[in-house]
């Protein structure tokens, strides 16, 4: 067995040093033929002195799930899939993909205990691996997120830069050629289904593809709950990292990085005014928060637990005694919601009875079609008019339109990794991550900080409190200190442009600026 490890393990290194300068060999004569047209509505450029990178739009790299979902071998997968392939993965890992097995779940699983003195009665810390070509490890949600630098402004919780995700390639041994990643919650929450989609994020992002990439539909308890595995399938520990990969992300010759909407593409598509709707224009505006931070404070869902005082009803009106500034979070600016946004909860798209997996296919449809679910949820579009907030259901029809572009966004793009996997994996929709997120979004604002001076001067272009609808914070004091860095930047693609550079040293590519204050949507709609 140490042998077979050992073997494989050099021959994954051997490939990864082969790998990349094929691809610079094959990508210069494909320049130097002349054509440079690709088939899958990208496009292939060559410079003599740098690897050819392709663009793929949020289109491009969509992966709609079969309606069954234990017909999946990527995008999101069953227990069930994931037995069979760990149990017997030479014979029945999918079509195309020739390396490991690599399972990693962002946290430690479920260990059950009864009796006096308590016993552990069930053990499901993690998935089984044998050492060989099936290797589990923990990959902590912490491990996928870091604060960067748009060139306006530092945000925490962004995706991942090119040195970390190397480094993480590297720590847990991932061929992203030709491995295929299972990311699994472990103990099952809604919270670890939002870090699932964050490392999701952080590697395709990067370049890895659809098909070397799963989400483990459920925590690893309810894989034993609903029968799809038994006992044996799980171990006490994981494997501990080797720390000894040899790939880097710069072997993957696509540029995903239409994933990530900046501020400045968020200003583009956004409305001047809060009472104009966004259906017709292309573009879907999708806030995964609840209605209570949607409305900052005016409005109260069930969701929010037994005080939000809505009794069985899905949404009602704050009490009057409701303090608005409990919806605030990371002692921001101000609260509420950029024009033309809809909200519907996250949590909506959860069944918490089956370890927190995705609900059906159907149901994901239905909601982002504007129907409301049996319990009265759904999405919801508020606006002030004539001094009184009013918000409603949509209805049928009057959400997502055939062809729009999906935007998604939360406080920190955690709980809108639910919605944008629902909507980019399970349903196929082109889809972009607003990753700066409500944080940034809240802070790019003319109103004061705890200092007393005003977060943005007036006359700076990045001022998003201009096309929101908000209530500001009740007091200076509250709001923690934010860390511009440059209220007149002419751009806010500083984190593309530092990625495209890592991936293409003195190089170009095909991929848009964006970022600017007002720049044209780059990807129709």
């Amino acid at each position: 067995m140490k042998n077979n490890q050992a073997n494989g393990r050099q021959g994954n290194r051997f490939l990864c040093r082969c790998v990349a300068p094929l691809l610079v060999m094959t990508a210069l004569v494909a320049g130097c033929g002349g054509g440079g047209e690709d088939k899958n509505n990208g496009s292939l450029t060559a410079v003599p002195t740098a690897v050819p990178v392709r663009l793929n739009s949020p289109a491009d790299i969509t992966n709609e799930s079969a309606t069954d979902f234990n017909s999946n071998v990527n995008g999101l997968i069953t227990g069930a899939t994931l037995k069979r392939w760990k149990d017997d993965w030479l014979n029945q890992r999918p079509a195309g993909i020739k390396g490991k097995l690599v399972i990693l779940q962002v946290t430690t699983g479920e260990t059950v205990s009864s009796g006096t003195p308590p016993a552990v009665t069930g053990q499901y810390s993690y998935f089984q691996s044998n050492g060989i070509n099936v290797f589990t490890y923990l990959a902590a949600s912490a491990e996928w997120v870091m604060t960067r630098s748009n060139g306006v402004i530092s945000t925490p919780s962004l995706v991942l830069d090119g040195p970390s995700i190397d480094a993480m390639l590297k720590k847990y041994d991932i061929d992203p050629i030709n491995d295929m990643i299972v990311i699994a919650q472990g103990t099952a929450s809604s919270n670890n289904v939002m870090s699932q989609g964050r490392a999701w994020l952080a590697l395709h992002y990067w370049g890895v593809d659809a098909k070397n990439l799963s989400i483990l539909n459920g925590g690893n308890k309810w894989q034993f709950d609903s029968g799809a595995m038994v006992a044996a399938d799980f171990a006490a520990n994981p494997i501990a990292p080797t720390n000894e990969g040899r790939f880097s992300v710069k072997s993957l010759p696509v540029d995903n990085t239409s994933m990530i909407a900046t501020v400045g593409d968020m200003l583009a598509i956004v409305p001047d005014s809060p009472t104009t709707r966004l259906k017709g224009t292309g573009v879907f505006l999708w806030d995964a928060r609840t209605i209570t931070q949607y409305s900052a404070g005016y409005k109260r869902e069930l969701n929010d637990g037994p005080t939000s005082g809505c009794g069985t009803a899905a949404y009602c009106d704050a009490a009057p005694t409701y303090d608005y500034m409990g919806s605030f979070q990371n002692n921001g600016s101000r609260q509420g919601h950029p024009n033309g946004a809809l909200d519907l909860n996250f949590a909506n798209l959860l069944d918490s009875t089956k370890g927190f997996s995705y609900k059906s296919k159907a149901q994901l449809v239905s909601y982002m079609n504007g129907e409301a679910d049996s319990a009265g949820n759904g999405m919801t579009y508020g606006s002030m008019v004539n001094g009184v907030y009013q918000q409603a259901l949509v209805g049928a029809g009057n959400a997502y339109q055939a062809g729009d572009m999906v935007y998604v966004f939360c406080e920190t793009t955690f709980r809108a990794m639910i919605t944008g996997m629902a909507s980019s994996v399970i349903l196929g929709r082109p889809t972009r991550f607003y990753d700066g997120a409500m944080i940034e979004w809240n802070s790019l604002s003319n109103l004061p900080q705890s200092t007393g001076d005003n977060i943005l001067p007036a006359s700076s272009p990045w001022r998003t409190d201009v096309k929101s609808f908000f209530r500001p914070a009740n007091s200076a004091a509250k709001v923690a200190l934010r860390k511009i860095i440059d209220s007149y930047a002419p751009n806010a693609n500083a984190i593309l442009l530092e990625d495209k550079a890592y991936k293409l040293p003195g190089g170009t590519n095909t991929s848009r600026d964006g970022g600017g204050a007002a720049p044209a949507n780059p990807c129709g709609g």
